[in-house]
């Protein structure tokens, strides 16, 4: 049975582009393609439609509320031109987030991976991206999209887990990389971070409160987990 996608984007030339990539995969069929989120929405109460391709910015109602507006939505990649709402693409579990213009090498990668979630392919035919230790463990080098970031592990607040990728939080941006959290758990050093629960990761020293089931860091409560509540307070005590 085919993969029934949905394009969304309010370019046209952006809707060509990828429905002549997505030739190139014959488990996948276009039903439909939409200029806006309101018609994209009837067309969703309308048709069965196992994944769309999801424009962020567009007239009305934009693709993240669109997607927020949804019971029961389809498997989305977003693609659009502006990186800022990586994160809430991912918190809302995107597939993958593709940065225009697209690249076919870029698009494949996110195709390879859509197989696998919708059981197209029985096995991903990519070897992930694994990210390295350097100069003693004082640096990270992460892919994030098309490229290679170098990171100051002295940088790091906290690395969330967000499904196959993971968010990683710095004093003046957010990196997302696809990535297992237990990785970077490996690679990060014992005595600056702590696994507190199996979603997170923390810089002890960016500690600014704690209680028994949480931490506080740049204000945000981030959630100690029932299995590390031992190995966390023992880290946050130390430091």
């Amino acid at each position: 049975m085919k993969i029934k996608a949905l394009i969304v984007d309010d370019e046209p030339h952006a809707i060509e582009v990828i429905a002549k990539y997505l030739e190139s995969f014959p488990e996948v069929e276009v039903i439909a393609t939409c200029n806006d989120g309101v018609q994209a929405f009837h067309t969703l109460q309308q048709k069965q439609i196992d994944l769309m391709f999801l424009d962020v910015k567009m007239p009305g109602i934009n693709g993240i509320e669109l997607l927020k507006s949804l019971k029961n939505p389809p498997k989305v990649i977003f693609t659009t031109a502006y990186s800022e709402y990586a994160v809430d693409g991912f918190e809302l579990d995107a597939i993958d987030y593709l940065l225009k213009p697209v690249p076919f090498n870029r698009f494949l990668k996110a195709m390879d991976k859509t197989l696998t979630v919708l059981g197209a392919r029985k096995q991903s035919i990519l070897v992930p991206e694994i990210a390295s230790a350097n100069e003693v463990n004082k640096f990270l080098y992460l892919k994030v999209e098309r490229k290679t970031v170098k990171v100051n592990v002295k940088d790091i607040f906290w690395i969330e887990s967000i499904k196959d990728y993971v968010k990683v939080v710095l004093s003046d941006k957010v990196l997302i990389s696809k990535q297992k959290i237990s990785v970077l758990e490996e690679l990060l050093p014992e005595d600056q971070f702590c696994r507190i629960h199996k979603s997170f990761i923390i810089a002890t020293t960016k500690v600014e409160s704690y209680y028994t089931y949480a931490v506080e860091i740049l204000g945000k409560e981030l959630p100690i987990g029932r299995n590390y509540k031992q190995q966390a307070l023992k880290c946050l005590q130390i430091t």
